[in-house]
């Protein structure tokens, strides 16, 4: 049983909309890169009194796809690759988390379509601020999968829920 703790109040986060987003880079037919980004998406974070009760799931809708080039979106979006209309999502639930300080890990379990596989992502925590308000929001959450052909990149401001 892990005994370290997020440097975040327990409870659950919210995510800011206006300030987060989930960006990624992949080689096209080995010689270039794409990037894009996905703009309609939720994500939770649930802290515990401990890492092991630290929970962050993420849905991310397929058609929000945006590369940049309306025809190469419109094909990624076909049933040659994502079926958006078949599989509309792809999910993200939490494993594992660990680290310290700035410099954290979470692990966890990436769905598209009918297929799960595990992802670890680097995560930076830049720290939490006080608002105007009394609640707390944290300045950022930063996360990065990274593999030879793929990077998939989410930059998160929660804020306290309530």
């Amino acid at each position: 049983m892990s005994v370290a703790t997020l440097p975040l109040s327990p409870g659950e986060w919210e995510l800011d909309p206006h300030h987060s987003s989930v960006d990624f880079t992949i080689r096209h037919l080995g010689i270039s890169k794409v990037r894009g980004r996905f703009t309609e998406f939720t994500a939770g974070l649930y802290v515990g009194e401990t890492l092991d009760d630290v929970r962050v799931t993420s849905e991310i809708a397929l058609a929000s796809i945006d590369t940049g080039n309306a025809d190469r979106d419109a094909h990624t979006r076909s049933a040659e690759l994502l079926d958006v209309e078949k599989r509309p999502t792809m999910t993200f639930c939490s494993t594992r988390i660990s680290g310290d300080g700035e410099d954290w890990t979470l692990a966890g379990d990436l769905t598209i379509a009918d297929v799960t596989r595990p992802v670890t992502l680097a995560v930076e925590f830049g720290g939490v601020v006080g608002l105007p308000s009394g609640s707390q929001e944290a300045r950022r959450v930063r996360g990065d999968g990274r593999d030879p052909a793929r990077r998939l990149r989410v930059e998160l401001l929660p804020r306290a829920a309530g």
